[in-house]
């Protein structure tokens, strides 16, 4: 565990001090704005100040790093340097280093964000030092117990003392669970508010001129889930399907780790399939905004389609966020082979549907957390 600075750590008198967690990849969206929102309270006199957490979940600078500076994070106060290994191990490892910190250092509230292992993971270790634990995103579910994430969910839930939702159905799934509705707070979407903010800054990656690309003319991929990617020869037959229907325009994949061991292996090579590494966040959402379409089993990446307008097929029998379909541009095809060539020539025809975005995901989730946030030190 590595101390990295303290500027949060000295508490006087009716402060309320909040350790912000964050982890992995998708955890460095939603806390940016938080940050910068209590920041904005701190500058007004308020008294709500922050540490923030990093466990090390995601530890290389493709993954991580390039989000500290591209969205204007400060460096952590602390690094657990959790690393990795097994579900178990992480967990062991961040709850172990974590409850450490707190013995030495503690905070009033831990803050965690989304459904990693990390969020999980400090939830636990807050919770059994009796501090008390917000949970930002609450409330999604996908019912798919297969997924780590779900379970990181609902376990996260389960001791959760103060509940941000980013849809009026993620609060009555609390409420249904026995959550009181004093507890749950409709805020809106963090990440929305991320995606808000640096639209006009996104950045042109590379690719672009590599691939010769023009706008609407091309489709960004991403896959990473086990379903689709650790079974070889089902990777291999639904890259082909894709490539089949795509009309020959350019299919940009940004490879995960996990992902780009297989097709290593397996030998995937197309002409018009253009793999390349992990993208930043402003050079990836260049890409999506400008994109025909896009193909993807993530969750985050719906929302942001759906706000952006573009269309989005998932490939995944279920989803955690049904309002991207409901509401969104997105479209849930599942996992069997055949799904997707009807879906793209639905696309190519014209035929997509428009779609329209969630209330409260406006930009301004954060405000209204930090709002609640300071109310619990009145």
């Amino acid at each position: 565990m590595v101390y990295l600075s303290f500027a949060a750590e000295l508490k006087s008198h009716g402060t309320l001090l909040i350790d912000i967690i964050a982890g992995a990849r998708p955890n460095f969206m939603k806390i940016a704005p938080i940050i910068h929102a209590l920041k904005d309270n701190q500058a007004k006199g308020g008294k709500l100040r922050y540490r923030l957490v990093h466990t090390g979940q995601h530890y290389d600078e493709k993954m991580s790093g390039s989000f500290f500076q591209q969205l204007n994070i400060p460096s952590p106060d602390v690094n657990l340097e959790s690393g990795s290994g097994t579900q178990a191990e992480q967990t062991g490892r961040i709850m172990v280093r974590y409850e450490k910190l707190l013995l030495e250092k503690p905070c009033d509230l831990t803050l965690v964000v989304g459904d990693v292992t990390s969020t999980m993971a400090c939830s636990i270790a807050a919770k059994k030092l009796n501090i008390q634990v917000a949970h930002v995103e609450a409330g999604i579910r996908s019912k798919d117990l297969t997924m780590p994430e779900e379970i990181n969910r609902m376990v996260t839930d389960a001791i959760t003392d103060h509940f941000f939702t980013t849809t009026e159905d993620a609060g009555k799934n609390l409420e249904h669970l026995g959550v009181s509705s004093s507890a749950i707070h409709f805020v809106g979407n963090t990440m929305i508010d991320t995606l808000l903010k640096n639209r006009s800054r996104f950045i042109q990656p590379s690719i672009w001129a590599e691939a010769d690309l023009t706008e609407g003319e091309y489709m960004v991929l991403t896959l990473h889930r086990p379903a689709n990617v650790d079974e070889e020869q089902s990777l291999k037959a639904l890259i082909q399907e894709i490539v089949e229907h795509s009309r020959s325009v350019p299919l940009i994949f940004p490879i995960h780790p996990r992902t780009k061991k297989v097709f290593e292996r397996i030998g995937i090579q197309h002409d018009n399939l253009y793999l390349v590494e992990p993208l930043s966040y402003l050079e990836f959402n260049y890409l999506v905004e400008r994109s025909k379409g896009v193909i993807t089993d993530s969750g985050g990446i719906t929302e942001e389609t759906t706000v952006m307008g573009v269309p989005c097929m998932t490939l995944r029998n279920n989803t955690e966020r049904p309002e991207t379909c409901t509401i969104g541009t997105n479209e849930l095809l599942g996992t069997a082979l055949g799904v997707v060539g009807p879906a793209l020539e639905k696309l190519f025809k014209g035929e997509w549907k428009q779609g329209g975005i969630p209330a409260l995901w406006d930009g301004k989730a954060a405000e209204r957390i930090v709002a609640v946030l300071d109310s619990l030190n009145a």
